[in-house]
């Protein structure tokens, strides 16, 4: 019993004791906060809001494709005697690529050459005898008409042995492929793929609202996602008859030079069309808070007994180059909090940060535009 009591005691006294330590601290704080100010100051950089120039653009998704692009086949079912590529050649137009077997269609054109060879005589024979007047005229015309009949057979079976040479129709690199002498091919069996990509095109849509600043020739920039931070500079080429009804939306070509080849058919693209440049107050993004659509910053004030951080909303516009566009809620000359924003809170004091260069000007206070729309 006196053990429990004795336990009890223990207890006791440390609660109290936690309850008074407590209580001191609370005593403490409560009088470092009085007077208002928002307590102790805390430290921040500071920057002045400024201008900088931001350049208003379109940018839209688009695949790449070639200038040209087929899949070359056969048209007839035959076995392979040759293949006169490598995988990923340039072959130029009408650089034999697959040659197939063609026993019959050459004994095909030896014939229909030996029938025009005898139908060329009998109607030399017949054309001099109606000359002389020893045989009808008649009988030389359809001897005329049997000759002509044997030169159409023959260009046929020519035509027909041509069926078995597969050749390139147009320059371009071919792709890979899995065909090798021997190997038998029917009718629409794909061979090897064949693109020309001196030029790329990317076929992309633009809200309608944007038909007054599209126009043919109108210079454009590519950024591929598969290859970051390049940029290729191309125009457009063609733009579409009509619009479409459903997302009223135009689409539109480009033509991008490619000689380097570093563009491929099939890369997604990120296009952009520049609209024009002009100034706008703009503020580092560090210094903007964004929760939900509501942006806002912390402008440097003026408080009771000192400076103090005082939120405001703002009209975000462009991102461009790590600054964003205020549209409205400041002004050039404002001094603002600059980044730190997880440290402070509305009305809070602050302290030291001595603004640094106009938030719309880079370290070297020249204020140059990135290429890099928001």
């Amino acid at each position: 019993m006196i053990r429990r009591h004795f336990f009890l005691i223990v207890a006791l006294a440390a609660v109290v004791l936690m309850l008074g330590v407590g209580g001191f601290k609370l005593a403490f704080a409560n009088k470092e906060t009085k007077g208002g100010g928002g307590g102790r100051a805390t430290s921040v950089s500071q920057a002045v809001v400024g201008e900088r120039p931001f350049t208003d653009r379109i940018e839209v998704l688009g695949s790449a494709k070639g200038r040209q692009s087929v899949t070359i086949t056969s048209n007839t079912a035959e076995l392979i005697t040759a293949v006169r590529f490598t995988d990923g050649q340039a072959v130029s137009r009408g650089q034999i690529l697959v040659e197939l077997k063609a026993e019959a269609e050459d004994a095909g054109i030896a014939e229909a050459r030996a029938r025009l060879a005898q139908a060329e005589r009998d109607y030399k024979r017949w054309k001099t005898l109606a000359d002389k007047g020893i045989a009808p005229r008649a009988s030389a015309e359809q001897y005329l008409a049997a000759y002509e009949t044997s030169k159409a057979a023959v260009e046929s079976a020519q035509a027909n042995k041509l069926d078995r040479v597969i050749r390139a129709p147009f320059a371009g690199r071919v792709g890979i492929s899995d065909v090798a002498p021997g190997m038998l091919i029917s009718p629409g069996t794909a061979i090897v793929t064949l693109d020309d990509t001196s030029v790329i095109r990317v076929d992309f849509s633009v809200p309608d609202r944007y038909l007054e600043t599209l126009r043919v020739g109108l210079p454009i920039t590519a950024k591929p996602d598969a290859l970051p931070g390049e940029s290729f500079v191309g125009r457009i080429a063609q733009l579409d008859t009509r619009i479409d009804p459903t997302t009223r939306a135009i689409k539109a070509r480009a033509e991008f030079p490619n000689a380097g080849g570093r563009l491929k058919p099939g890369m997604l693209v990120k296009v952009a069309i520049d609209q024009g440049v002009r100034t706008g107050v703009a503020v580092p993004e560090a210094a903007v808070q964004f929760e939900g659509e509501q942006a806002s910053v912390y402008v440097v004030a003026k408080g009771p007994k000192g400076m103090i951080a005082r939120r405001t909303d703002v009209d975000t516009g462009l991102t461009e180059g790590g600054f964003v566009e205020i549209r409205s809620g400041l002004k050039t000359g404002d001094k603002i909090v600059a980044d730190g924003l997880n440290r402070i809170q509305d009305g809070a004091s602050i302290a030291g940060g001595k603004p640094g260069d106009k938030a719309g000007q880079k370290p070297d206070g020249k204020g140059g535009a990135d290429r890099k729309a928001g």
